[in-house]
């Protein structure tokens, strides 16, 4: 049932039989329908959730009913809402799934006593946390700096195995663009 996380953990770090086993007493499955959120906004935050298979993005609505997406997750993505997980506050993001899709969850506490107990583990997700912070912080700059066509560029590197999976106005909005002109980036795009 855990496979998935146990391959990709697997793949970046060495894990013993029972460092396996203690992943697993701790980790739970949780099955989402397209368009079933994880997450509402409002809601409290409490659990790391490795995408095993589907795609679910994360994204808050502002006052004028406007969606700003912040990242899709795909499988293999860790999702969720850092700020409520970690200042223990309501969430102020979704996450809903975008297709059917298994999502692997670790409790806060059991997640903490996980980094305690496997060394290993514990600099795996420094790493990852500290590429993310680089992922953000480049996103940053890619919103204030780049012209239309380099976000889409940039969009098409950081999720090229996902781009037909999401429809294009979702696309916009994690660009900040509209869809119209990403429309145009995309055709320009195409007739290169």
């Amino acid at each position: 049932m855990f496979d998935n996380l146990i391959k990709y953990l697997s793949a970046k770090i060495t894990l013993t039989p029972h460092d396996i086993e203690r992943l697993e007493s701790v980790c739970r499955l949780k099955k989402l329908r397209r368009k079933q959120y994880l997450l509402q906004e409002g809601d409290m935050w409490r659990d790391n959730a490795f995408i095993s298979k589907g795609l679910v993005r994360t994204f808050r609505v502002d006052d004028k009913g406007q969606e700003h997406i912040i990242q899709f997750s795909p499988e293999n993505w860790w999702a969720g809402d850092r700020n409520s997980y970690i200042f223990e506050e309501p969430a102020k993001f979704n996450i809903e799934a975008l297709e059917d899709s298994e999502v692997i969850l670790i409790p806060k506490g059991d997640f903490e006593n996980l980094l305690e107990e496997i060394p290993a583990y514990n600099t795996f997700h420094r790493n990852l946390l500290e590429r993310s912070i680089v992922v953000f912080q480049n996103r940053v700059h890619m919103g204030n700096s780049y012209t239309a066509e380099e976000k889409y560029n940039e969009f098409i590197k950081m999720y090229p195995d996902i781009l037909n999976r999401i429809p294009q106005h979702m696309i916009a909005g994690f660009l900040g663009l509209s869809p119209e002109t990403l429309s145009r980036v995309r055709n320009h795009s195409a007739k290169k």
